[in-house]
């Protein structure tokens, strides 16, 4: 069966972020990171030099701060996407 699957992510490109929101970006982009290594982890995934999936291992099992820029990167637009989709539905962000 071929698998038509298109993904289509709503457009975030007008929206605009303040740079008062850079920590909180960072901070959310840690916790997805926490929460993906958790929940693999939990499946029984461990660190491993490199990816192998018959053996449950995983190079990014590490803390956040332990990753490439490249991979925080991965988290850090997970974050900023989810922000801006937020914005984007027409909530409002800000400080208590």
């Amino acid at each position: 069966m071929k698998n038509e699957y298109k993904p289509e992510p709503m457009d975030t490109k007008d929206v605009e972020l303040g740079k008062e929101l850079e920590e909180l970006i960072e901070k959310m982009a840690k916790n997805v990171h926490e929460v993906w290594a958790q929940t693999r982890m939990n499946q029984g995934w461990v660190y491993g030099k490199e990816r192998n999936d018959a053996l449950k291992q995983h190079p990014c099992l590490v803390a956040y701060e332990e990753l490439s820029e490249s991979e925080k990167e991965y988290d850090r637009n997970t974050a900023l996407e989810t922000l801006k989709l937020i914005c984007k539905l027409g909530f409002k962000i800000s400080r208590e």
